[in-house]
């Protein structure tokens, strides 16, 4: 077991980062709105068949299909919420969370007359040669994924905290009758927090297919869990949806190689209700969250 759990924990912050990912973008229309957003797991799944269209099919290098894919993505997310949010948006919570139930279920459908429902995979993006650490093994791809996860958690707290547009929408998703007296067009902050969501999703996605096989539902998983990890570090709180996320991934891995891999998914859901049946906030969750 000793010998192994490097390993075991490598994998595990391997994962964590996707969910920390997805987490995030569960935490920024959460912040926007005040709902959940269950297309979340969609855009990871949209990610990585875009990217396997443009590097399989269209023969693009990856540094054209990286940002492509997440720009189609992030348009997905905008046109999410302008088409099935807004004119829902004078409705309860509830009924606005249903309609990102019924919207995930319609992407799913198209995802499946489009791509199929064939396995499919992607080679590392910069080859298969193991890397020794720490009695573990990394591959280049586990190293893709720690790097990409730190800009992209880096870039989202340089743009709330320190652009215009960033504050403009924190002050939206703070207080909306205040920031639209003060000129801030409110309609215009959701719809930019769908395309940061959308954003995440497809760089979660792109990132996770070289180690995993693809198909049109694999966010489905995917989301369920980044959502499990918001609520576990607190949900709403953007450092904690990171803490859940490497925190879930870790319990998940050691877990399974202490039991069994069958029980994977089962491990994972069962922290989080036991987690949350001792603090029902989440790790990092207070009575008022943090918001974006």
């Amino acid at each position: 077991m000793t010998d192994h759990l490097a390993q075991f924990i490598i994998a595990g912050l391997t994962t964590g980062s996707i969910y920390a990912l997805i987490a995030l973008g569960f935490c920024v229309i959460h912040n926007a709105t005040g709902i959940v957003n269950f297309t979340q797991g969609d855009f990871v799944s949209l990610g990585g068949l875009i990217i396997y269209s443009l590097l399989v099919s269209l023969k693009a290098p990856l540094l054209v299909a990286f940002p492509l894919a997440v720009t189609a993505v992030t348009i997905v997310g905008t046109l999410v919420e302008r088409i099935a949010i807004r004119p829902a948006r004078s409705r309860s919570i509830v009924i606005l969370v249903f309609i990102t139930i019924g919207v995930s279920i319609f992407m799913r459908g198209i995802f499946k007359i489009l791509w199929g429902k064939n396995q499919m995979g992607l080679p590392p993006f910069s080859g298969d040669t193991p890397i020794s650490l720490a009695g573990a093994t990394l591959m280049p791809q586990n190293l893709w994924i720690f790097g990409i996860t730190l800009i992209s958690v880096l870039a989202l707290q340089f743009f709330f905290n320190r652009t215009r547009l960033g504050k403009a929408m924190r002050a939206a998703a703070c207080n909306p009758r205040a920031a639209s007296l003060m000129g801030v067009n409110v309609n215009s902050m959701v719809s930019l927090s769908f395309a940061l969501s959308g954003a995440l999703g497809a760089v979660a996605g792109i990132i996770i297919v070289p180690i995993t096989t693809l198909s049109y539902d694999i966010g489905v998983m995917l989301g369920l869990k980044g959502f499990a990890a918001a609520v576990l570090g607190g949900y709403g709180n953007s450092f904690g949806a990171v803490l859940g996320g490497l925190l879930l991934g870790v319990l998940e891995s050691v877990g399974a190689g202490v039991v069994s891999s069958t029980y994977k998914d089962v491990i994972a859901f069962g922290i989080l209700l036991l987690v949350l049946f001792v603090r029902p906030s989440g790790i990092l969750g207070h009575s008022e969250t943090e918001r974006l």
